[in-house]
C-alpha cells in the first residue's frame, strides 16, 4: 500500500516508517528541511518537502497515496484541523489515521477503554473538536481512524527522559509528583508503530487506545528510570506546584491517574504488543 505520513522524522515517526516498510508498504513522508528529509529517508521513506501549514502539499501527498498516517504535532488546534482536512480531502475513501492521546480522558478512576468520558487538562483540550471533525468524515465516505497513544517509552524515550531523566542526572534523583500513586498508561514505541500498521485495515470511525502491558504508578516508573540511568533507584517527591514551575502545563498531564486497556485493538486488529513490562525496559536504561 502507498502511505503518506507526517511527522516521520520524530520519535514515533521513525519507528512507524520502519514498521510500514517492514510490512511491505511504500512510504512518502513530509519533510520540512534537508535534515528531516535525511531522517525519513534513512528508514526507507521518500521525502516530500513541505511543512504542516503547506496545505496544498499535504493534499498532494495524500492524493497520491492509498492511506495517510498523521503523526506530526501541530502548533494549535486550528492548524491540526486544517492539515487533517487537507489530507482527508486528498486521500478520499482511503484510510486516514489521526493521532490523539489518552491524556484527553483525564483521571480514569480505574481501568478504562476508548469509550471513557473526556476530561482533558488544558494542554490537550483542543483535541476534541479536531478529532470530532476527523471522525465525522466517516458519514461522508471517508475512512477515518483515531489512535490515542498512552505515554511512550523505549528507543530514544524522549518524553520521559526530557522531563525526568535529564533533570535527575543533575539532581541525583528522579522526581515523581505528589505521592506517586497515580498510574500511567504506557506503550512501547515499537508496539505503537505496529498498531499504526494494523490501523490501515481498521473500519471507518474506529478509535483505539494505544496502550500495552501494565499501568504502573508514577513512583514505580521513577524508580525504574532511576535504576536505568545509574542512580540506584533514588527518587524524590515534588509538589504539583513545583512540577508546574519546572515543566510547565505538561505537569498536570503527568499528574493524571490513568489506567487503560488495549483490548479493542487486540480484538479488532489482532494487535499483539511485544513489550508488556515497561518497568523492566526502563530499568535497563
Amino acid at each position: 500500500m502507498k502511505v503518506f505520513l507526517t511527522g516521520g522524522s520524530g520519535y514515533i515517526g521513525k519507528a512507524v516508517i520502519e514498521a510500514l516498510v517492514r510490512h511491505g508498504h511504500s512510504v512518502r513522508a513530509l519533510a520540512r528541511s534537508d535534515g528531516s528529509a535525511r531522517a525519513v529517508e534513512a528508514p526507507g521513506a521518500t521525502a516530500l518537502r513541505g511543512g504542516l501549514t503547506d496545505l496544498s502539499v499535504l493534499n498532494e501527498g495524500a492524493a497520491g497515496a492509498e492511506a495517510v498516517v498523521h503523526l506530526a504535532q501541530a502548533e494549535s488546534g486550528e492548524e491540526d484541523m486544517a492539515a487533517a482536512a487537507a489530507m482527508q480531502d486528498g486521500v478520499g475513501a482511503g484510510t486516514y489515521v489521526h493521532t490523539g492521546g489518552t491524556w484527553v480522558y483525564g483521571d480514569t478512576d480505574g481501568v478504562a477503554d476508548e469509550d471513557a468520558p473526556w476530561n482533558p487538562p488544558a494542554l490537550v483540550a483542543w483535541r476534541r473538536p479536531v478529532e470530532e471533525a476527523v471522525l465525522a468524515r466517516a458519514a461522508r465516505g471517508g475512512r477515518p481512524v483515531v489512535i490515542r497513544p498512552g505515554l511512550l517509552y523505549g528507543g530514544e524515550n524522549r518524553l520521559i527522559d526530557a522531563f525526568f531523566g535529564r533533570p535527575a542526572r543533575r539532581a541525583g534523583a528522579v522526581a515523581f509528583i505528589g505521592d506517586g500513586s497515580q498510574h500511567w498508561a504506557l506503550v512501547h514505541v515499537d508496539d505503537l508503530a505496529e498498531l499504526y500498521v494494523a490501523a490501515l485495515r481498521a473500519k471507518a470511525g474506529s478509535v483505539y487506545a494505544g496502550v500495552g502491558g501494565t499501568n504502573p504508578t508514577a513512583r514505580e516508573v521513577a524508580e525504574a528510570v532511576s535504576r536505568g540511568i545509574g542512580l540506584d533507584g533514588a527518587t524524590v517527591s515534588v509538589t504539583l506546584q513545583q512540577a508546574r514551575a519546572d515543566m510547565g502545563p505538561v505537569a498536570d498531564a503527568f499528574a493524571l491517574d490513568q489506567q487503560f486497556t488495549g483490548a479493542r485493538a487486540r480484538t479488532e486488529l489482532g494487535w499483539a504488543p511485544a513489550h508488556t513490562d515497561p518497568l523492566a525496559v526502563l530499568a535497563r536504561g
